[in-house]
């Protein structure tokens, strides 16, 4: 499985996006300071994901979503509830 994923910093309530064959593995990555971007916003709590079974679609839905405000948007509003 592939999975495209959202975390939520707990520091300072910033949004990371990123996409993974090992979502546990990523996460503990995240939280452990491995991660360049992410070593500075640590604690995260995984707020939401998506499974695919190709990991061209994860990729593809990472990148649609990095790359189109629209796209993410709708994303937040159907998940608003749980990104609080």
């Amino acid at each position: 499985m592939y999975y495209l994923y959202i975390l939520k910093s707990q520091k300072d309530d910033s949004l990371y996006m990123g996409q993974t064959n090992n979502l546990k593995r990523r996460l503990f990555e995240h939280n452990n300071g491995v991660s360049k971007y992410t070593k500075l916003h640590k604690p995260f709590i995984l707020k939401y994901y998506e499974a695919y079974l190709n990991k061209d679609d994860s990729i593809k839905r990472e990148a649609r979503l990095k790359q189109d405000g629209r796209a993410l948007s709708v994303l937040k509003r159907r998940i608003s509830k749980s990104l609080e």
